[in-house]
């Protein structure tokens, strides 16, 4: 039971160092798959070539036969007509062998065009498919450059030293205290401390000369030196 279950865990381990492997070497594997298909298009038009090649030959075969043949015809019916029968049958049996060859040679011609046929068909259908695997894989390594790039940049914000000190100190900076304002607050705490806060509120209240000096205070110095009272 331990066995087989440690085989099984065996191969689910095995089947995903696979599919990991696929996955980093994708674009190479699917070059690689076009260097098939595109060594296997060569030899494909090499064999159409060939082929192409002994439909002519048969070809030209025929129309030499259709020419004996026709020279033959006409020889061995001037023979009948002199009388000359024994050899008008001579001339009548290779009539007779080179329509049989002729026979042969337009079923095989025949068998040939068949094959161009299917030939030609296989070998379009094949570039069409290697047309389509040269996009998909420009589209592809466009695709795994930008994956890269992103699994990269991903490493570099996480793991770098220098983007987590500068994210750090952006935190601290936006964590201090206003200078400012904490010199205000130390003036009031100082104050306190002295007394010259509740002094200050006590003068403002009205009880004992006042601590600061105010406008007001300044107009009627003002107006008491040079005589001119204040306007409201």
């Amino acid at each position: 039971m331990i066995r087989n279950v440690f085989k099984s865990l065996l191969a689910v381990a095995g089947a995903k160092a696979e599919t990991g492997l696929e996955n980093r070497f994708a674009i190479d594997l699917i070059e690689q798959h076009i260097r098939n298909a595109q060594s296997g298009l060569s030899a494909a038009k090499q064999t159409l070539a060939t082929i192409v090649i002994r439909h002519r030959s048969e070809q030209a075969a025929l129309s030499r036969l259709a020419q004996r043949i026709g020279d033959l015809e006409q020889r061995t019916a001037s023979a009948l007509h002199t009388g000359a029968n024994e050899l008008a049958h001579d001339g009548a049996t290779v009539i007779a062998e080179l329509e049989n060859e002729r026979a042969v040679r337009q079923a095989t011609l025949a068998a040939l065009e068949q094959r161009i046929t299917r030939m030609r068909l296989s070998i379009e259908k094949a570039h069409a498919k290697i047309v389509d695997l040269n996009q998909g894989l420009i589209s592809a390594r466009a695709l795994d450059a930008e994956h890269r790039a992103q699994r990269g940049l991903n490493r570099s914000l996480r793991g770098s030293a220098g983007f987590k000190e500068a994210e750090a100190l952006i935190a601290r900076i936006h964590d201090r205290s206003d200078p400012l304002e904490e010199a205000f607050v130390i003036d009031a705490i100082d104050d306190e401390l002295s007394g010259d806060a509740v002094r200050m509120r006590l003068a403002n209240a009205g009880h004992g000369l006042p601590v600061r000096v105010d406008a007001t205070q300044v107009l009627q110095r003002l107006a008491a030196t040079t005589g001119i009272s204040p306007t409201n």
